[in-house]
């Protein structure tokens, strides 16, 4: 049986010494273009495969990085994993996925099993409060470096990448108010620094305003419901029993919103004359519904790319510095379900998708903004 082709093999043949192999495989940037493609091409002649159980027993690192979200249905947890894969990539390290479902336990059993297969490093989406953050406190005692990304924990001092999401709910609900309603309902989400910073931004603009928040306004999606739509029906239905009737819906993520154009739609009322709409997080197939849904864009590639910079330099440097917080920006995007009266005609019902575009709205003073012209009686699938 022929001997595997070992990394010295590769750098006896090019001339090089074996750390300059070693920094090209890594994606270290300090090695010249010609020498790179030389040891690229070389590798891929000989069909080299770095021995990752003996390259982690001299640097003490399995190179891997894990991964915790609530589950990659969403469109905005998986654009943050995709940008973490394709930042970690480029230093040589690989990711390790975990699902939490938006279970406490699951996701402690994940972070857990994540650690016994050492992992370098972890971030994290938690669903965990300040009362469950123990295990964050096990992580550190393990020199384990980690990041919360989307959803912070209060009380722990840790490195975070996510949005104001008070923000979030004062520019949605500004926005509603702007466009003359004033009978603004919320569809928050379960208890995370998420939901209850997006309703202390609602609350706080509501009452600027002098608007009142009638009982039965804000309503709760459970987190049996975050990851699909059904939660934002059956709010919505709930809502529109309520009276006065609201006027607007400020619902705390994108899918909650298509959920509650369902129902809205489901009565035979008009969006957005009747009830307006908008959610939270923008995702990419947001207009391609004939009742394009406005939302609030959160950067989902930008927060895990400062993530995944974050953490790597933590695992690079082998010490402990003081925690990051880092806010990525939004932005207001104003499509259909929220059009400023007299803009365009208002649909009664939607059928169909269109066709993908190539854009996600047009610069307008600042602010992100979609105004079509449609027509038709059309529903969601």
């Amino acid at each position: 049986m022929p001997m595997p082709i070992r990394m010295k093999d590769v750098a006896k043949e090019l001339n090089v010494s074996v750390v300059t192999v070693s920094k090209v495989l890594r994606g270290h940037s300090d090695i010249g273009p010609e020498t790179r493609e030389r040891v690229l091409r070389r590798v891929q002649e000989l069909d080299y495969r770095p021995n990752l159980a003996a390259r982690g027993l001299v640097t003490g690192r399995s190179y891997m990085v894990g991964v915790v979200v609530p589950e990659l249905r969403n469109a905005f947890f998986a654009e943050i994993v995709a940008r973490i894969g394709s930042r970690i990539r480029r230093k040589g390290y690989r990711m390790v996925i975990a699902l939490s479902e938006e279970d406490r336990n699951l996701e402690i059993e994940s972070i857990e099993a994540l650690l016994a297969h050492q992992v370098d490093g972890l971030i994290v989406a938690s669903t965990l409060t300040e009362a469950d953050s123990g295990v964050f406190r096990r992580i550190e005692k393990q020199n384990v470096p980690y990041v919360l990304v989307d959803r912070d924990i209060p009380g722990l001092k840790a490195n975070f990448v996510g949005v104001d999401d008070e923000a979030i709910g004062s520019i949605a609900t500004e926005h509603l108010i702007q466009r003359g309603n004033r009978c603004i309902a919320h569809i928050r989400g379960p208890e995370t620094t998420t939901a209850n910073g997006r309703l202390r931004g609602y609350m706080n603009t509501m009452a600027r305003h002098g608007l009142a928040v009638p009982a039965g306004y804000v309503v709760k999606v459970e987190r049996s419901d975050v990851g699909g739509e059904a939660g934002g029906f059956r709010a919505m239905e709930q809502l529109l029993t309520v009276d006065p009737r609201p006027d607007a819906v400020f619902c705390h993520n994108d899918l909650a919103a298509i959920g509650a154009l369902r129902a809205i739609l489901n009565l035979g009322m008009r969006v957005p004359s009747d009830v307006a709409l908008i959610g939270a997080a923008n995702w990419p197939y947001m207009d391609l519904f004939n009742m394009p849904l406005s939302s609030i864009d959160q950067s989902p590639a930008q927060i895990g790319d400062r993530a995944a910079k974050v953490l790597l330099k933590r695992i690079e440097s082998g010490s402990k510095s003081r925690p990051r917080r880092i806010l990525v920006p939004v932005k207001l995007i104003v499509r259909d379900s929220s059009a400023m009266p007299g803009t365009k005609e208002e649909l009664h019902k939607v059928r169909v998708l269109r066709e993908p575009r190539g854009e996600r709205g047009r610069s307008v003073h600042g602010v992100q903004s979609e105004a079509r012209s449609a027509r038709g009686s059309l529903s969601l699938r």
